[in-house]
């Protein structure tokens, strides 16, 4: 039986809450045994962690039949991440100016993403579309595809992003150069922006006088048809060239933002294309006039949105 008065709002927050709490607290305790099971090999304690904490976000989501409660996992588990390699790598000979400006990233960046997840979620009676469409496609197999596509799949790719924050902040590395400023830069800017589409996008929706049907493509909504997924794959990018400015010949450090670009470009946009061209009747039109994600340098205004990402 699911737990009733899904539709409080405040009893939402409540369980979110202590979801996550209970994720992080059994995570940080997982990954401190495999930290001392494997002789403190942290890349694997951070990886236990995850995928422990995603367990327990899973085991809310099917108790209260909402994958939705995954939904804060991108935001809010790369602080914890951040936190963890923080704290276990700083007697590393690692350099702690470089550290301390990765983690102040991090935290402006989840806060900032959490904060507009929260201040647009509906509660427990409402679901993602996505996965919606995917529980009305896969029937009784929804929740093994929730597990593994929703939960599971994310988490990795969370990982994979956070790979730079382990050459960042637990091994001694070259001193801050210009790499660093540039990656920092990039991932400031990324913020910025991904801010400035979403407060863009919240305007308007709560504006009572928007016109109904129509796309925005207003502000930077009017050079980009995905801003805000600019702005995400850009944050990415840039804590990649903060790695690499920290441990040039550790490559492998790209691997999370070449997933994440990979992930946008291949998944996420398309279905965001394909949904909304079935709900906007000028979104067609729309396509031929502003970029997919990267501007051109054209800027296209003309007013009103509907994007719901």
């Amino acid at each position: 039986m699911k737990p009733s008065n899904q539709g409080s709002l405040s009893r939402a927050y409540f369980w979110l809450i202590i979801s996550y709490l209970c994720a992080c607290a059994l995570g940080y305790w997982a990954g401190a045994v495999a930290y001392s099971q494997t002789g403190g090999h942290l890349i694997t304690a951070v990886a236990v962690a995850g995928v422990v904490a995603t367990v327990v976000v899973f085991a809310f989501s099917l108790r209260f039949d909402n994958s939705s409660f995954y939904d804060p996992y991108w935001s809010v588990i790369p602080i914890f991440i951040a936190v963890f390699i923080l704290v276990w790598g700083w007697d590393s000979g690692a350099d702690h100016f470089r550290s301390i400006a990765a983690m102040l990233l991090v935290l402006w960046w989840g806060a900032r993403l959490t904060w507009n997840w929260a201040r647009n979620w509906r509660g427990l009676s409402h679901q993602d579309w996505r996965y919606v469409d995917l529980q009305q496609k896969n029937g009784r197999a929804y929740w093994v595809v929730s597990f593994l596509g929703i939960h599971l799949m994310p988490t990795v790719l969370v990982f994979l992003g956070c790979l730079p924050l382990f050459t960042i902040m637990s091994e001694p590395g070259k001193p801050v150069h210009f790499l660093d400023i540039a990656g920092f830069m990039l991932a400031s800017s990324a913020i910025l922006l991904e801010a400035t589409a979403d407060n863009q996008l919240n305007r308007y929706v709560k504006n009572p006088n928007r016109p109904a049907g129509k796309t925005f493509t207003g502000g930077v909504w009017g050079m980009s048809r995905h801003p805000n997924y600019l702005g995400e794959v850009s944050f990415w990018w840039g804590l990649a060239i903060m790695g690499l400015a920290a441990q040039p010949a550790q490559w492998w450090v790209v691997a999370g933002a070449v997933c994440i670009t990979a992930l946008f470009q291949f998944i996420s946009i398309p279905m965001m294309e394909k949904h909304l061209l079935a709900r906007r009747a000028d979104y067609a039109e729309v396509q031929k006039r502003v970029p997919r994600f990267l501007p051109t340098g054209r800027t296209v205004s003309n007013g009103p949105t509907g994007k719901e990402d």
